[in-house]
């Protein structure tokens, strides 16, 4: 702990900016993180299956509750079909695309702001190494003899830190936005395979339905 306080304290001014920019970093990772092993893991295939039998059971009420037992968007997409299930294959149609509409951005939120904070920290990493080096070039041009070592020194210390804390974020934040971004998409073509085959399953229900009242 005191080395890293040492490491950022040779950096100057620009290392507590970048050091704000680790803490944005992290902070991203682990909300994203914490959604997509939380709300956002429910497996769609066998999600999907429970409400076929429950729907082919004429259960919808338990359907419904069931996809309100969790905020995964899978299960909001299901709910907002089931509960628009009586009033035909249009307005399920209408309320699935909606609520696609409307959870769809929570699996992308936050993480093209990683590729942002890296291009900011890589950027105020240089703007540390800049600064470093000026003091280095004005402890060789104006500093007594004796000071110009330990200025030069420390000038180049500073530029090097800056630098190193400048690229190491960089380095993390696209590691971080290549893995939650897969993640993303993943999860992006689950939620709209599962939406294709609910609206068919509900559709298909609703016609089953339609038959046997006619049949009465």
């Amino acid at each position: 702990m005191q080395g890293l306080a040492e490491f950022i304290e040779k950096g100057g001014f620009f290392m507590y900016l970048n050091l704000f920019c680790s803490a944005a970093t992290l902070a991203i990772i682990v909300e994203r993180t914490i959604f997509f092993l939380g709300k956002g893991s429910v497996n769609a295939r066998a999600f999907l299956e429970q409400i076929r039998k429950l729907v082919a059971a004429n259960n919808v009420d338990r359907a419904v509750k069931l996809c309100s037992a969790t905020e995964a968007p899978v299960a909001r997409v299901a709910k907002a079909g089931l509960s628009r299930l009586p009033k035909g294959e249009i307005a399920v149609s209408t309320a699935i695309e909606e609520t696609m509409a409307d959870v769809t951005p929570d699996l992308k939120k936050r993480i093209p702001a990683l590729w942002s904070i890296a291009n900011i920290a890589t950027l105020l990493g240089l703007l540390g190494t800049i600064t470093g080096l000026i003091r280095s070039f004005a402890a060789v041009g104006s500093a007594a003899p004796e000071m110009r070592a330990k200025m030069l020194s420390d000038g180049i210390a500073e530029a090097m830190h800056n630098t190193a804390m400048g690229l190491g974020i960089a380095v993390a934040c696209m590691i971080a936005h290549v893995f939650l971004n897969g993640v993303s998409k993943k999860q992006q073509n689950e939620l709209e395979a599962f939406s294709m085959k609910l609206e068919n399953m509900l559709a298909d229900a609703h016609s089953v339905g339609g038959q046997a009242q006619q049949a009465r």
